[in-house]
């Protein structure tokens, strides 16, 4: 799945806390409509199995209730993608990633076999469902993730999340049933397009202490047997042993990674679209604020002679590079772990559905056990009753009137993001005030089915600035009216 990834440590967020987001985008040939909700723990099968590679899995017994973001639509699989667990433990998976052939040769995918009936390993429609339910801190999730990609094996090369009110954890599926993963500096931000990302990797702390490190317990004698190391220093660069450097990646998948990080270090950024080299982590230049996420996610190379929108100048390199908002965003979540406040609500889910380009960001909070109408009743049928398929209509309208459309997608975005901190400080404070915790759940059903109202609303009037632009540029028109 194409994706894209940002992380932010908890001393480079604005406010102390953790935050990890990710895009889910389709692929080229369509949409995957998506829906926000809690999957409980009586739903929590104890026999699982995959649809995609037809593995059998016995999972533990009791799981925790999370948040979820499934598909809406049935049919290969479940795809949670995102959620918080009971525990305020949080993960996102997954970024699709890539390798090279002597990696895939020495330890290759493990693929379902059709012909004789052979189960393949897991992937991306289960790795939420089978690991978020069972795990009380992000280590705990690299290790159970760890685990199981060494029993079962992957059929694709994937990069998965992990997040606590503390750290966060990111790992890097290698070849069929090898992994790494290393914490993201409390300080650091992480940019990570559809591509291998890890570069620094130190190996003894991932056998020994596992301080900031880990991964897969004969890695060592994994990369001496096939002679992976590509370093001419002594100093392991993971990327270059495990990743890819196709032309294709300096066209879809480092310009991401250069566009977030321009934006993120405006002043000390260097590189250039097409580098290898593009750090995997960076100290930004100033505190990051959700609202930097979001941006940072819509991105289309404004300001450069790359954004597909540009209509003036040199245009012989317009759409040159995959941007990072684009027309198959499915959805957004950005996940942020407060230090601020109690644990009880510690936990905010913010999202947003459709191309990040003219959708706009709302805040729930976590640790629920039931999510709005507005967010979880999307099916297959195109309605404006949620806000799935409204956030694609208003896309679709205001991407064919770009110009006219802009400053209503602006008005949108700021007005649902500023109205959704108001109702969550409203209710931060009343919740401060309230010691009873089946009280305090009343009290966050309400502020986030407040918070739906208020953007379903929002939405709406946004849908019908949008058509009006539209509307008025059609080419069945004529200057003259009747008066």
């Amino acid at each position: 799945m194409s994706c894209t990834t940002l992380l932010v440590g908890k001393n480079a967020s604005y406010d102390g806390s953790t935050m990890i987001a990710r895009n889910d985008d389709s692929g080229a040939d369509g949409f995957t409509p998506k829906k926000f909700v809690v999957i409980s723990s009586k739903e929590q099968k104890r026999k699982y199995k995959t649809v995609i590679s037809h593995l059998e899995i016995d999972l533990p017994d009791n799981p925790m209730s999370y948040t979820a973001m499934p598909n809406a639509v049935k049919g290969k699989g479940i795809w949670a993608a995102s959620g918080i667990n009971e525990e305020n433990i949080a993960m996102t998976a997954t970024e699709t990633i890539t390798s090279n052939p002597r990696v895939l040769g020495a330890d290759p995918l493990v693929e379902y076999d059709e012909i004789n009936h052979i189960s393949g390993g897991i992937g991306e429609e289960d790795i939420v469902y089978i690991v978020l339910p069972y795990i009380h801190s992000a280590r705990e999730g690299v290790e159970r993730l760890g685990s199981l990609l060494e029993k079962y094996g992957t059929y694709e090369m994937n990069g998965i999340a992990f997040q606590d009110h503390d750290e966060i954890w990111w790992l890097e599926t290698i070849g069929g049933h090898h992994w790494i993963a290393k914490k993201v500096p409390d300080d650091h931000y992480v940019a990570m397009p559809n591509q291998f990302g890890i570069d620094n990797f130190d190996l003894e702390d991932a056998l020994t202490s596992k301080k900031n490190h880990m991964c897969s317990s004969d890695m060592k004698e994994f990369i001496e047997k096939y002679h992976l190391d590509l370093s001419l220093n002594a100093k392991f660069n993971a990327r270059d042993t495990f990743g890819s450097h196709d032309d294709s990646d300096h066209v879809y998948n480092t310009p991401r990674a250069f566009d977030i990080e321009r934006y993120l270090n405006p002043h000390t950024f260097t590189h250039q679209p097409y580098d290898d080299d593009i750090p995997w982590s960076q100290v930004p230049e100033k505190k990051i604020t959700v609202e930097d996420v979001k941006y940072a996610l819509s991105l289309h190379f404004q300001g450069t002679n790359y954004d597909p929108y540009k209509s003036y100048g040199d245009l012989s390199q317009k759409g040159m590079y995959r941007p990072i908002g684009i027309n198959r965003n499915d959805f957004l979540s950005v996940i942020q772990l407060r230090n601020d406040v109690p644990k009880s609500f510690q936990a905010i889910e913010w999202i947003a559905y459709a191309s990040n380009v003219f959708n706009t960001l709302v805040p729930f909070y976590g640790s629920i056990s039931e999510t709005p109408d507005y967010l979880s009743n999307t099916t297959d049928t195109v309605s404006t009753d949620n806000f799935y398929w409204s956030s694609r209509l208003i896309a679709a309208m205001a991407d064919a009137s770009y110009k006219k459309s802009s400053i209503h997608i602006e008005r949108y975005q700021k007005n649902v993001m500023a109205k959704g901190h108001h109702l969550i400080n409203i209710y931060d404070e009343l919740l401060q005030k309230e010691n009873d915790l089946d009280k305090q759940l009343q009290l966050k059903h309400q502020a986030n089915q407040k918070i739906a109202d208020m953007l379903k609303e929002e939405t709406n009037k946004t849908i019908s600035l949008v058509l009006n632009e539209l509307s008025l540029s059609m080419k069945n028109k004529f200057e003259r009216s009747d008066a």
